[in-house]
């Protein structure tokens, strides 16, 4: 009998964005915070008061990129200062290569991703897995 793939229900989106939020608003964070599903569509958003516009549109590139790439974004980042500045050609949106996606791995797979944009890219990730500690 095959086994059911896991991935995220409006529940389990709902409570990464809360917990995500709830460290945002510990540290007084503004911040957009983007949840997708594996292939990088987005499930759930919120953009906290006083965040510039167009984190909204980094939040949902760093998820995409850490969901499809099925890894944290952080990845790409290094590999950039480590040097490899071709890679940026090879990527579809460099928003997405900036440190702050992280992928949501459940039994070995990643069913998902959380993507920060607001803050400092390490304080961006650290949103990301509050949130998704709460799962």
């Amino acid at each position: 009998m095959p086994s059911q793939k896991a991935y995220l229900n409006q529940s389990d989106v709902q409570k990464i964005l809360a917990a995500a939020n709830a460290h945002a608003e510990k540290n007084n964070w503004a911040v957009s915070i983007a949840v997708v599903d594996d292939g990088g569509h987005l499930l759930g958003f919120t953009r906290r008061d006083n965040c510039p516009p167009v984190s909204a549109y980094i939040a949902q590139e760093k998820g995409r990129a850490s969901a499809l790439g099925r890894r944290e974004s952080k990845i790409y980042e290094d590999v950039i200062n480590g040097g490899r500045y071709s890679f940026l050609n090879a990527t579809a949106v460099l928003q997405g290569t900036l440190e702050g996606g992280v992928n949501i791995v459940v039994d070995g797979q990643t069913i998902g991703a959380v993507g920060v944009s607001g803050v400092k890219s390490n304080e961006d990730a650290e949103i990301a897995k509050a949130g998704i500690a709460a799962l």
